[in-house]
């Protein structure tokens, strides 16, 4: 009777450890668990190679867990059978119960979830061996399952195609919810795993908003524009806006200016005008942040598909989408936390009407639908189902917008209050 109590705590004991194997290794951290393994970690070698076939790996576990908490039961069934007769075996299915669910399941479970990482790497040397003595077994049982799930119209080999770049972000989301990471870090992650998703006519300056200057313009009058504006690179047109000839650097202004003694009537522009690069509005931002390193430029012109101009896109537009909004010395100091949004006094936002719905959402946490309007004017127009009249008031996706300034047919900027939930208490 001894040696069959003492072959129970025995079974237990492996089922403690069978148990806390297979939750340590299905929720170890994958990344951290390969960055130990490129610093030659045998044991976090061994874990990967464990991972890498999760089926067999979760076979040899579960076989080997069943074996033992049956063995147990059955024992404790004998033993009990012995001391109080027919009863002992409803006091060895109640004792054998509440021993398993404790002692082998919640108890190591709970130890594996708390310290997955470093339970997977101090069992896996041990279940490395269980599953190569298991593998014929398992290999069996899965042959075994994979037929049966086959006339079920269910096939076990099709893998869960999921997308790396989905889990990262997910994982990102996860731990700035938590607290784990800063939202400036959050966003910067985001923004690097979004370049793949987004277009360049997602990130350019619209056509309504481009300086550009006239190539026909005194010269004078246009070094003049060149450098009272707060731009290095500024396109030129000749008769109409959408007939882009060229690109105008300051830089070469000025050196043409000292050239002549800074006289400015004196300057050819049509001698440093250099050839604009066209891109259509459907490259990704990911393949025009890599063309731009590639041919060394910081600015294209951006077409649609009938060639005429959308707007443009610098380089500094791409960086800004993973590190934020980018101001320097000649952006207005204004209380604001993105250029064309001012916090007013009462609560609520002006906003820039014409501001890209990414950046209004990154900068305030807000959930402005993206999937049908490019900027905050797009989404009061879509909410509105017209173009509405200055003073107007729209209630949408939890805000209350009301436009503050139109020009002509366009929504200029919008007032923005978030519409507070109402108590249900009343």
């Amino acid at each position: 009777m001894l040696i069959t109590a003492l072959a129970i705590v025995a079974l237990l004991a492996m089922s403690f450890f069978f148990s806390g194997s297979e939750t340590a290794l299905t929720a170890a951290s994958r990344a951290r668990i390969h960055q130990l393994a490129r610093n030659d970690d045998s044991r976090a070698l061994t874990v990967e190679k464990l991972i890498a076939d999760k089926e067999r790996l979760i076979g040899a576990i579960l076989l080997g867990n069943n074996v033992v908490n049956i063995l147990a039961s059955t024992l404790a069934a004998s033993l009990l059978i012995q001391i109080f007769g027919e009863a002992g075996i409803v006091y060895a299915t109640l004792a054998m119960t509440a021993a398993v669910v404790v002692f082998s399941e919640v108890m190591p479970k709970t130890l594996a979830l708390m310290r997955p990482d470093s339970f997977a790497l101090a069992v896996a040397p041990a279940i490395n061996i269980i599953v190569v003595v298991f593998a014929p077994v398992t290999l069996a049982v899965q042959w075994l399952v994979t037929a049966m799930l086959r006339l079920f119209g269910v096939r076990a080999s099709e893998e869960d195609a999921r997308s790396g770049h989905d889990e990262l972000r997910g994982t990102v989301d996860y731990l700035h919810a938590e607290g784990g990471v800063i939202k400036h870090d959050a966003d910067m992650l985001g923004g690097i795993l979004d370049l793949r998703d987004l277009r360049v006519s997602d990130v350019m300056v619209h056509r309504t908003q481009m300086l550009t200057l006239d190539i026909d313009l005194p010269a004078d009058e246009l070094v003049e524009q060149v450098l009272d504006s707060a731009y290095t690179r500024i396109p030129i047109y000749e008769g109409s806006p959408d007939n882009i000839v060229g690109l105008l650097h300051a830089k070469d202004v000025l050196r043409a200016l000292a050239r002549v003694n800074g006289e400015a009537r004196a300057v050819d522009v049509k001698t440093i005008v250099y050839k604009p690069w066209f891109v259509p509005q459907s490259t990704s931002v990911h393949s025009q942040l890599a063309q731009f390193r590639k041919r060394h430029e910081h600015m294209a012109i951006v077409l649609d598909e009938y060639g005429v101009v959308e707007g443009l896109v610098t380089l500094e537009d791409i960086i800004e989408e993973i590190v934020g909004e980018i101001s320097d010395e000649h952006d207005e100091p204004e209380d604001q936390l993105l250029n064309g949004i001012r916090r007013l006094p009462d609560g609520g936002y002006s906003v820039d009407a014409s501001l890209p719905v990414r950046d209004v959402n990154r900068a305030m946490g807000w959930n402005f639908p993206d999937s049908r309007a490019h900027t905050v004017a797009g989404v009061v127009i879509d909410a509105a189902k017209v173009i509405p009249r200055e003073g107007q008031e729209i209630d949408a996706h939890g805000f209350h917008f009301k436009v503050l300034e139109r020009d002509r047919q366009r929504v200029a900027r919008v007032l923005v209050r978030r519409i507070q939930p109402q108590d249900p208490q009343g």
